[in-house]
């Protein structure tokens, strides 16, 4: 068994489309008409066969006030693995990235946590080594 889909609700299909392609650098995988909504999963260029991420509209009435929850007490709703926190921090902060928390030495790992304008909290993780 091994993960093949995850998603993250978001405001906005579009929007969201465009940070995590166009800041992130996330690739489109599926992008496909659902109703009122829209099907549309991003992957890793270094990974396009690997583990999609589901841009969810959060059309449900669970998830605002879920995610407003988690938003309040600081805990990001995903973590996406990069090769060095600090330069990933610097990058994202250069394209208007607002971070929650800046880079912080956690033992084994380093980790930053940023608004990803749709909702949500993101975690950066790197090994520290």
């Amino acid at each position: 068994m091994r993960v093949s889909l995850t998603s993250v609700f978001v405001d906005n299909q579009e929007a969201a489309l465009t940070f995590y392609t166009e800041t992130l650098g996330f690739v489109t995988k599926v992008d496909e008409p659902v109703g009122e909504h829209r099907w549309i999963t991003v992957v890793s260029p270094e990974d396009p066969d690997g583990v999609q991420l589901l841009l969810e509209p959060a059309a449900h009435p669970a998830a605002p006030p879920f995610r407003e929850a988690l938003a309040a007490d600081g805990i990001p709703v995903a973590q996406f693995s990069v090769d060095n926190v600090q330069a990933e921090y610097h990058r994202l902060g250069a394209l208007g990235v607002k971070f929650t928390q800046r880079p912080t030495d956690m033992g084994a790992v380093m980790t930053a946590v940023f608004d990803d304008t749709c909702g949500n909290l993101i975690q950066i993780i790197a090994p520290t080594q």
